[in-house]
């Protein structure tokens, strides 16, 4: 299941995103978007769960919950994408 994690701290980097994921599940992939200009963290990443509950429970657990000084959002990315 792909998710999208939304309002991550400016600071984050893929390994931060990563980690916060790993508690639920095995992830099989992770992508943080990044300025092109600057290289920094445009606040949002992409995060690819192995199975299908994992990303229920990540989004369940996730979503909502603060990170920082951020209260994210998390939930499963567009298909059509």
């Amino acid at each position: 299941m792909k998710l999208i994690a939304l309002n991550l701290p400016r600071n984050f980097d893929e390994q931060s995103l990563a980690e916060l994921f790993k508690t639920y599940g095995n992830i099989k992939s992770c992508t943080l978007v990044l300025n092109e200009d600057t290289g920094k963290s445009k606040g949002f990443g992409f995060v690819e769960m192995a199975l299908d509950h994992e990303g229920e429970t990540a989004i369940e657990k996730l979503h909502g919950s603060k990170v920082g000084n951020n209260k994210i959002r998390v939930k499963q990315a567009d298909q059509t994408l």
